[in-house]
């Protein structure tokens, strides 16, 4: 498994950076650079809780929200896929990436945000990853400084 750091600057408070990403309207439009139609689904979005991350078709993956420290740093921990809204055994192949972690870091600095966020890939989504990220970060920054 690869980490991959994506950072971005942002002319934002941290507080609006945070809502940007995770309030659940602003999620689904930073996140179209994935799919289309993207959203995450979770009973609280509090530390220890699991997150479904979906398409709309009902693919995607479950994982645990493992750290959050609010407007400074929150993890994932990616646990297997999703299947029709289902949550799928692990198999082989998910196996390569279960407990893989995705963590986003807001620093302040003079002109806003520094917001770097470290991915854990593997190989056949590595240049998807670096494609993709980078345009939903530039999607987040337009949310944060915009709205």
């Amino acid at each position: 498994m690869t980490s991959l750091i994506f950072t971005i600057q942002i002319k934002a408070t941290p507080e609006k950076v945070w809502h940007s990403l995770w309030d659940s309207e602003n999620y689904k439009i930073w996140t179209t650079p994935f799919c289309q139609g993207s959203y995450y689904k979770t009973d609280h979005f509090t530390e220890g809780n699991k997150i479904h991350f979906l398409t709309p078709d009902g693919q995607g993956m479950y994982s645990v929200i493992e750290k959050i420290d609010p407007y400074e740093y929150l993890a994932f921990r990616h646990i297997g896929n999703i299947k029709n809204f289902e949550e799928l055994p692990i198999d082989n192949e998910t196996e390569k990436w279960t407990n893989a972690l995705e963590t986003y870091r807001l620093v302040q600095v003079d002109s806003g945000i520094t917001l770097t966020v470290i991915v854990d890939t593997v190989d056949n989504f590595f240049d998807f990853m670096n494609k993709v990220f980078p345009l939903a970060l530039n999607e987040l920054k337009n949310i944060s400084e915009n709205n």
